[in-house]
């Protein structure tokens, strides 16, 4: 999609695609509900699949990922999983292809990204409306998971999440809008477009130019921010 709002088709595949995010080296990487972790040549529209199953069983369904600045990939596996059954999953495939499960036991994992130096991955839990942050010690094993932020009231819980560059967390809140918390999980912004504009589920920046997509409606609204994004991976 471009400035004029005219787009294009890149690629249509035998998939239930979510999340994706791009590579430094042009490839989009795709958390696909049905078929796992899967690759999207831009230039050519051909799909791969990259990660099927997690050591012999297949996965939840996977919704959102994110690439650290080292290039490992965290995503997460939510499934059906909500607080009556709290089995979603986190996952973190390291750049050199060793998969790692950093927490089994979450209420729906949906959104997912890091802060600007990586020393904290915050997920979005819909079902329990809450952000879990997980403090990473050197070496990358997480050390006392907790609740960051938690929401109340909506339709739902959080989906997409993303960090500006003052490491403040921006969540879309499924019914309400999109907050934005600062670093210390305190609420500075909330952006909203009226009941018509119930569902806006993800988010991507350019510069301080928030992109914000209307599931309900089919629609791409931008909001503006106080802060610019931060610097993905494939911009490093």
């Amino acid at each position: 999609i471009n400035s004029k709002a005219e787009w294009q088709l890149v690629t249509q595949y035998d998939g239930w695609p979510n999340g994706l995010k791009i590579h430094r080296d042009g490839r989009i990487f795709i958390a696909d509900y049905r078929r796992g972790l899967m690759i999207l040549d831009p230039g050519t529209g051909k799909v791969e699949p990259l990660l099927e199953t997690a050591f012999s069983e297949g996965f939840k369904g996977l919704n959102d990922l994110h690439f650290a600045d080292n290039g490992d990939l965290y995503f997460t596996d939510q499934g059906q999983s909500g607080i009556a059954d709290p089995s979603g999953r986190v996952w973190r495939l390291r750049a050199g292809g060793e998969l790692q499960r950093l927490v089994h036991n979450a209420p729906s994992p949906n959104g997912v990204t890091l802060n600007s130096k990586n020393s904290q991955v915050f997920v979005a839990m819909t079902r329990s409306q809450q952000i879990w942050r997980l403090p990473l010690m050197e070496g990358g094993t997480p050390s006392k998971t907790g609740v960051a932020i938690q929401l109340s009231g909506g339709h739902a819980g959080p989906d997409g999440i993303e960090m500006d560059e003052a490491d403040g967390l921006l969540v879309c809140h499924l019914g309400v809008g999109i907050w934005r918390f600062d670093a210390n999980c305190l609420p500075t912004h909330l952006a909203h477009a009226g009941s018509e504009h119930r569902l806006m589920t993800n988010i991507a920046f350019k510069e301080k130019t928030l992109y914000i997509t209307d599931s309900l409606n089919g629609e791409i609204l931008t909001a503006d921010m106080p802060v610019a994004g931060k610097r993905m991976f494939s911009h490093l």
